[in-house]
This record gives structure tokens, sequence and C-alpha cells, in this order.
């Protein structure tokens, strides 16, 4: 997701706010009938069987599924775009195990936000709590959803500074951020392709994780299961990154989540904490001029939203900076790479505070620049790590957990995961109690299929038994067949 208008300064916050001004249209609506079901989660819905007796996907609208239209979340694409020729190469192992597709799910618009709310599908529902309507984060607000209700067991996200760890950091699930150019980005609507997009898969834990991680690369099941026998808790050294502005509550949720899981704690040092804070601002920049470089050709195009023409304006004054950010990424890279000499991995929370409710007026770029401030995850991207965000119990009286973040070194998705189950261990039972009484939603798998919308649905073959609902029917239902949606 584009981390446009963070951090900017006074000339950055006056530009913002003069585009505001001139896009005084751009607030997001809190419904809106285009997305393929009730709860937003999905642009595209194909309900599955009653007992599917595999796991059921869903992939964000980024992703091209063959024979659908990829609508990046924009009207503009979903009324003026063909159906994708071939699916992205990210599909290819979930084709060849005929896994369960159940849809393409919703987004920030183009990917360029960071509260999930979409102008022209909707807002995701997040029932995080059951007091308050939460964000469900973004920019892959969708596949936490679809996650969250039940509607999918595991879903497809990307991740350009933060969009997998963000919602799954608001809706209470877990997501993972993979090393930069270990999962082809061919067949997917790009944001900043050269430096910081991701593909990674979310799931409800860490085994749903693990089986989408398994969808996405060959293989990576057994070396899990490898890094598995070798973990033993009491020799992981963590190095704990403390920053400026996080609420105590979760400090302290995530210090106990680690007492939990018996791992040796290191503490990091000021000199690490600066190097951090800078490489953040980098990324900023470098995603923020993003926005404009992949997207500035379709801002004066019908159906393109005002808050990514802002965000898209905005990136252009940012442009810059963006060779002078990317000259201090090398030196980036060589910080972690020290810091991981000492340690084996890096914690911190993936929000410096709970999740914010949805205005009651809507989105506004004010409200993105504001959530913008909460996350902890650019500087991952910027220096091309996997990254795991991951639910732990929290003080609260209506919101059950926050987020904790786990970083590794390149290529240790499999050691990470293992790492995060040993927390998920310790503080499962807690996780899951306050879930049932605090949430909106339960979390067995038991609960599925929830919130589709009601209509007429096209024929399709009976061994696929299922139905599609699009929001560009029209293009998107004569092109379908088994093979496209199996």
């Amino acid at each position: 997701m584009v981390k446009a208008m963070k951090r900017c300064g006074f000339a950055g916050h006056l530009v913002l706010f003069g585009l505001s001004v001139l896009l005084s249209g751009c607030v997001i609506e809190l419904s809106h009938p285009a997305s393929a079901t009730r709860n937003n989660a999905f642009i595209a819905y194909w309900p599955p069987p009653k007992d599917p007796g595999q796991v059921r996907l869903a992939v964000k609208d980024l992703i091209d599924l063959k024979g659908v239209v990829t609508t990046a979340g924009s009207a503009y694409f979903a009324n003026n775009s063909s159906p994708a020729a071939r699916d992205a190469a990210c599909m290819t192992i979930a084709r060849q195990r005929h896994v369960l597709v159940v849809g393409k799910t919703n987004l920030d618009e183009l990917a360029v936000g960071v509260t999930g709310m979409n102008e022209y599908f909707g807002i995701p529902r997040n029932r995080l709590s059951r007091k308050h309507w939460l964000i469900p984060g973004g920019s892959s607000s969708g596949s936490a959803v679809a996650v969250q209700s039940g509607m999918a067991d595991v879903a497809f996200g990307t991740d350009t500074a933060g969009s997998i760890r963000i919602p799954a950091a608001c809706c209470g699930i877990v997501g993972l951020k993979t090393t930069f150019g270990l999962i082809s980005l061919r067949g997917v609507f790009p944001l900043e392709p050269r430096h910081l997009d991701t593909i990674g898969p979310m799931g409800k834990d860490i085994a749903h994780v693990v089986e989408g991680m398994d969808l996405l690369e060959d293989g990576f099941l057994e070396r899990y299961q490898a890094a598995v026998n070798r973990t033993s808790a009491g020799r992981i050294r963590v190095g704990r990154l403390y920053l400026n502005g996080t609420d105590p509550e979760i400090d302290r949720a995530v210090d106990d989540a680690l007492v939990r899981a018996h791992f040796q704690i290191v503490r990091l040092d000021r000199n690490f904490k600066a190097e951090w804070e800078q490489a953040q601002k980098d990324a900023t920049t470098v995603a923020e001029a993003a926005a404009w470089i992949s997207n500035g050709k379709y801002v004066l195009k019908p159906g393109i939203g005002a808050k990514v023409k802002t965000a898209i304006a905005f990136g252009e004054v940012q442009y810059t900076g963006y060779r002078t950010a990317l000259r201090r990424r090398a030196t980036w890279q060589r910080a972690l790479r020290r810091a991981f000499r000492k340690v084996d991995f890096i914690a911190l929370p993936t929000m410096q505070t709970l999740p914010p409710n949805v205005p009651f007026t809507g989105g506004t770029p004010v409200f993105e620049e504001f959530v913008l401030n909460l996350e902890n995850t650019e500087a991952v991207n910027f220096a091309g790590n996997p990254a795991l965000a991951m639910p732990v119990p929290v003080n609260n009286k209506n919101i059950p957990v926050t987020s904790l973040q786990l970083i590794g070194p390149n290529f240790s998705e499999a050691r990470l995961l293992s790492v995060g189950r040993l927390v998920e261990a310790g503080v499962h039972a807690d996780v899951e109690s306050l879930m049932a009484a605090k949430s909106g939603h339960k979390r067995s798998d038991a609960r599925l299929r929830r919130h589709v919308t009601s209509g007429p649905q096209p024929k399709i073959p009976r061994k696929q038994e299922r139905a599609s609902t699009t929001a560009n029917a029209n293009n998107t239902n004569n092109a379908l067949n088994a093979n496209d949606i199996s």
C-alpha cells in the first residue's frame, strides 16, 4: 500500500490540506452496493459447497485469475478492463492442486491506502470488536475480513509497506510478508515492484498461514516441518525494538507474549532505533512516490476515486526525494544484517495503537494520514526481509487482541513461522477466550458463508458446484469455466 503523506513535515501537510480542499468530494461512503458480499469482503465471490473438504482460497483483486477482470478495487478497471488471459504466476501451485478459489477480495483502490476503505466497493466489515466498527486496515482489507469471517481458510494478499500485516493486525488474524523477490509478481497489478511489492498468505492462525505459504512456494511445508524440529524456544534470541508513541498496553502485550514463549530477549539499542526510524521515512518516500510512478497515468480516468487522486498528486510532490531515499537502502540492509548477527529475530508491535473506528463521516485523506502514522511496517519492506504479524492478548475492554510483528533474516519464512508457532502456543487459550467474549465472529471453520448477496446466479458445471457473483458480471460470467475457478 502506498504510505502517502506520512511524517511529511509542514510543507507536506500544507500540500495535503490543499489537495483535500481541492478534492472536497474525497469522502468514502460507509456502504456501497458494488461489493459481491454483504460484508464487502469480496469483489467477486463464488460460494463453495457446504462442506468442500478442501482449503478455500480467497485472492486479492490485484492478482490475475484467468477469465476474471482484475479490478484493483477501482470502478475504472471494473468497467473498462477485459478478463485476464492467464493466471498470475503465484497461482500456479494452487491451480496444480485444484484448490477451491472462492473469490477475489476487496482492497483500497489501486492498493493506495492504509485503512482498507474503498469508495466503490465499500468498507470490508471488521468484526474484531462487538462494540466498535473498526477499520479493516489496508490495503489487503478484503482478504483479512474473508479469513476473519470464515469465508476463506487462506487468503493471498500483497504487501508493499504493510498491506498484509496491517489488515492482519486490525482484524486479529495472522499475515506473512515474504522476502522481496521470493514470490513472482508476474500477473500482479504493480505498485512498487522494483523495490517493495511482495505476495504473502493470511490465515486465522499459524497453521493456515503455513498452508497458504505451501501454495506459494513449492516444498515449503517440508522446510517448515524441518524448522519446527530444529526450533527450541530457550535458544532463540529475540531483539526487542521499542518505539516512541506506542501505547503502553500494547508494549506490555508484546512483552508478555515473548516472555510466555520463553525466548531470550535482547533490547535493541538507540543506534538501531535511529536506523529504523530513518528507514521508515525513506520507505515512506519511496512508496508514496510509487503512487505517482505507477498510477499517475490513471489520474484523469473516469471512475478513479478522489482519495487515489490525492495520493497520486502527493506522490508527484514527494518524487523529488525518491532517489535520495533509495540510495540509503543498502545502508539499512547492512544495519539489519548486523542486528541479525546478534539476534535471531526482531520483535515489535505491528501498530502503535489498537485499530481506530471507522469515522461516521467516512474516509478522508487526513484520516488516511492519521492511520499511516500508527504503523510500524514500512522499514521491513525497505530492507526486503520477511515479517509475520500475529494476534496476542491485550488488556482492553472492547478489543481482544493487538498484533506482534516478528522480523526475520531474508528467506527465513519457515523459521519465522516455526517461532510464531511457539508464541501462538503460549497465548492461544487467552486469544480464543477473548475473541469469544469480545469479537463479533467465532473463529471456528464451521461459521461460513454468512454474507452472500442474494439474487440470480449463473449456471456453472456441477462438478464445481459454484456460482459467480461479480461487480462486472457481463464480462466475467461469460468467461468463467471449470478450469478458471477450480
